[in-house]
This record gives C-alpha cells, structure tokens and sequence, in this order.
C-alpha cells in the first residue's frame, strides 16, 4: 500500500464511531447490487463528498464484478481506517478463484479476459488512493483499496 492505516473501525462523520467492518458475499448478481449499496452507503458514513462516493463506489462495482466474474465469487469486506486525522473507506474483496496470472498486464488498460472493456483493476487503481494485490495463481486473489477524505 501506499500509505500507513490504523486499520481500526473507527471514524463515521464528525468523528462519532463508525459501523463495524462489514462482509458481503459475491456470488450472484444481487450481491453485486447489495454491494455498490452498502459501499455507496459507507462513503456518505465516512463523510465523503459525492465525486467521491462515486469513485469508490465504481472501484467497488468493477473489484466486485471480476470477483463473481473471474474468481468464482467471492466477499466485499468494508473498514472505515483513519490516519492522520482523516477518515477514510477500505475495501478488501477477495476470491479463491484462478488467480491473475500476469498482474502486470491485467492492469494496463484495455486488456481483458472477457467481454469487458479492460478497464476494471486500471480503473480501480487510479480511483482510489492505495491499491494492493495479493494474488497466487490457483489460490485466489485479495484486493484492497482504500481512499482518504481531504480533511
């Protein structure tokens, strides 16, 4: 990662304590709705702004979807990290799917394995402030983001 977090769930809107990290299954196309609810909620809680919301709540939508997608499914787990005096919103989805077998190249725009546009992880990464990848071919794939309010 980029950058150091407490990891702690702590930080809702002026500083009251936020809601408990959060897991959410990937495995059909409602969890995919559930989760872009329940992220786009977390945002407002974490007091981020609406440009922001949408950032992370696309990066979510598209981590998500190559988790059903190409992982086999999979969970959304949502932390509110603080650092620094800012809040912020983590996202960590993992699978236990195939693995990415080149992660350089499934992270240049325009690659895809599937009938996407190949702007999925590329995408997630420029949303979001940090990016971190764990992947082991045959083993699965972690992912975690996280963005951090201005204040």
């Amino acid at each position: 990662m980029n950058g150091t977090g407490s990891g702690q769930a702590s930080g809702g809107r002026g500083g009251s304590p936020a809601a408990a990290p959060a897991t959410h299954p990937v495995r059909t196309d409602e969890d995919l709705i559930t989760v872009r609810h329940a992220v786009r909620a977390a945002t407002v809680e974490a007091g981020f702004g609406l440009v922001d919301q949408t950032r992370v709540v696309t990066a979510a939508s598209e981590l998500a979807r190559n988790a059903y997608i190409h992982g086999g499914g999979g969970t959304v787990t949502i932390e509110f990290p603080r650092n620094a005096g800012r809040r912020g919103i983590r996202l960590t989805v993992r699978d236990e799917g195939p693995g990415i077998p080149d992660l350089e190249q499934a992270l240049v725009d325009g690659f895809t394995t599937g009938a996407g546009l190949g702007h999925g992880l590329g995408g997630a990464r420029r949303l979001m402030h940090e990016f971190e990848v764990d992947t082991v071919p045959g083993k699965g794939t972690t992912i975690r983001v996280t963005r951090w309010t201005t204040q």
